[in-house]
This record gives structure tokens, C-alpha cells and sequence, in this order.
């Protein structure tokens, strides 16, 4: 059984930390003081401002930022600045073992997809698909903060993620599986096939969502996670929003959907409010989930932190 994290509550202490693509100061000082004004203490990685181009600084020095916080007995939630890119270049400097022994709440998406599948394959740790720095502001949605804290905050027991009414989840194939829910952006986790932090989908439902990426590309994900027996092994298939994705060779992504997953004859949900779409539910990675495509249920069926 995974590891689940002590609750977040108010007063504790997030650190915040830049894994990936740099993010401006102006938007890190104004999220900062939104959880400040939320209750929370905050402690700063060192390389949280730095801006090396493409990342925020060298691999070494973003992975540093993550184990000085797991190592911080105050901190309570490690909380990304934001995803962009180069999250996998951390990974050899991460260690896991210290990880295991020190849970903490860490939450994100887009590349930080890999930070999370990573941390619960190789420290055992439930992670959280969920917000990142950047998202704690006025304009996000009240749903995207309720799924958030009842996720890390509360022991509800058994927790069903279901759509805002705004948006419609659906079940294309019939059935009935239960077991760990891994997965995220695409991008990210293509990324790392053919290398030690491989995603391992066996016995696993399998989630799924991307942006800003057209159609041609996202059949060649498809196709790369098919042919590496990532559909095969996995127990189900939940996909998510493709958000800003332009149609290519007039095949959309619901297309897609239909002409090469649906085949598989798998558990299928698709449109769950993941990611990069403007509703986020709180997926917990690692944790024991069971997916009915019959009742069009998606169940998380254990507290998710401790």
C-alpha cells in the first residue's frame, strides 16, 4: 500500500520550489501572499526565482530545492511554482529512499506529471495530481480549490471526483476495474519512455490529458504508449481534456479517442477535468481507485493523506 502524506492544514508550512521552466516574480510574489492570506506559512527554495532560460537553473541545483524540502521536518506540502518543462532532468539527483522516509503532500501538473509518477514508483508516496503555485489565485474556480483541500486536508473515505455540471464526463467502454491510478500530460510521460523512470502501467487505470498540442501529435503519443504496452498492462484508460489542441487532417482528439483506444475494449472514461483545463479535479496518484465505466463512476475508495 502507498504512502499517504500528513494532512495540509492551516498554519502549516508549504515550501515552494521551481523543478522545471522558470516563472516570473511578479506572479511567484502575488500567489505567494494569496496563501499567505489562505493561512499558510511559507519556506523558499533557493533557486525558486532563478531563471537559467529554458529551466530555472541546472538540474542539480532544482533537484537540491526538492530534497531540502522533503528533508525540512516544518514543511508540510511541496508546492511547484509551475510545470513547463525539464522536470525529468531532476530525477537522477532525487533521492528516493530519503523521500520515503519523509512524506509530504507534493501537487501539480503538465511536466510535474513526471515528478508525481516518479515519487510514488520509486518512494511508494501518494502524490496529487492537482494545483500548482501559479493556480492559487482569485480567478481560479471554487471547484479546483474544493477538490484540492478535500483531497489534502480532509480523510474522506470513499470520494468520488465528479465534473462541475459544466462539464460533462462521460464512459465510452463498459466495465468495472479497481487499482492505483497513475498518469497526467502526455508530453511528459512519453518523455520518459525508454528510460529508468519508464511509467509502469501494469495492473495501474491509466490517466491522460494534454494541451496546446495538435492532433497529428497526439496520435503519435498514442501510438508510442500503444507500442510500448502501456495500454495493454494497464488495468483501465481515463482520459482527460486535450485543451487548445488543434484538429489536424480533420481528425480530432475525440477521433482519436474513438479509433484507437476505444478498440482496446477497455475501461474507457473520457472528459474528466484534469490538468490543464480550467476545472481541475484532484487526482491521487498512487491511491486505490475504481473506475466503473458502467455507472460512469471514477471512486477514490481511501484517505488519500494520513
Amino acid at each position: 500500500m502507498a504512502i499517504k502524506p500528513p494532512a495540509l492544514q492551516r498554519g502549516d508550512t508549504i515550501g515552494l520550489v521551481t523543478p522545471g521552466s522558470p516563472l516570473d516574480a511578479t506572479i511567484i510574489n502575488t500567489r505567494m501572499q494569496y496563501l499567505r492570506d489562505m493561512g499558510f506559512n511559507i519556506a523558499f527554495g533557493t533557486n525558486l526565482y532563478a531563471y537559467g532560460g529554458i529551466v530555472s537553473a541546472p538540474a542539480e541545483k532544482r533537484a537540491e530545492d526538492v530534497m531540502s524540502m522533503f528533508r525540512n521536518k516544518s514543511v508540510k506540502m511541496i508546492l511547484p511554482a509551475r510545470g513547463g518543462t525539464g522536470v525529468q532532468t531532476i530525477l537522477p539527483f532525487l533521492d528516493f529512499d530519503v523521500i520515503r522516509a519523509n512524506p509530504k503532500i507534493i501537487t501539480g501538473y503538465s511536466d510535474i506529471t513526471i515528478l508525481l509518477n516518479c515519487l510514488y514508483q520509486f518512494s511508494d508516496l501518494v502524490t496529487f495530481h492537482s494545483l500548482m503555485l501559479m493556480d492559487f489565485r482569485n480567478e481560479t474556480p471554487s471547484y479546483n480549490f474544493n477538490q484540492f483541500f478535500e483531497a489534502t486536508s480532509t480523510f474522506t473515505s470513499p470520494r468520488i471526483i465528479r465534473n462541475p455540471p459544466e462539464l460533462q464526463q462521460m464512459s465510452l467502454v463498459p466495465g468495472n476495474v479497481t487499482g492505483p491510478l497513475i498518469g497526467g500530460n502526455m508530453t511528459s510521460l512519453v518523455s520518459t519512455l525508454g528510460t529508468q523512470y519508464e511509467i509502469d502501467t501494469k495492473g495501474k487505470i491509466l490517466f491522460l490529458e494534454e494541451t496546446h498540442a495538435p492532433t497529428n501529435m497526439i496520435y503519435r503519443y498514442l501510438a508510442q504508449l500503444s507500442m510500448a504496452g502501456k495500454f495493454n498492462d494497464c488495468l483501465g484508460i481515463i482520459m482527460g481534456q486535450c485543451t487548445e489542441c488543434p484538429i489536424s487532417y480533420n481528425t480530432t482528439y475525440a477521433d482519436l479517442i474513438n479509433q484507437i483506444l476505444v478498440p482496446i475494449g477497455k475501461p474507457l472514461m473520457i472528459n474528466l477535468a484534469t490538468g490543464h483545463g480550467r476545472f481541475k479535479a484532484a487526482i491521487p496518484i498512487g491511491a486505490s481507485v475504481n473506475l466503473n465505466t458502467t455507472n460512469n463512476t471514477l471512486t477514490v475508495l481511501e484517505a488519500t493523506v494520513s
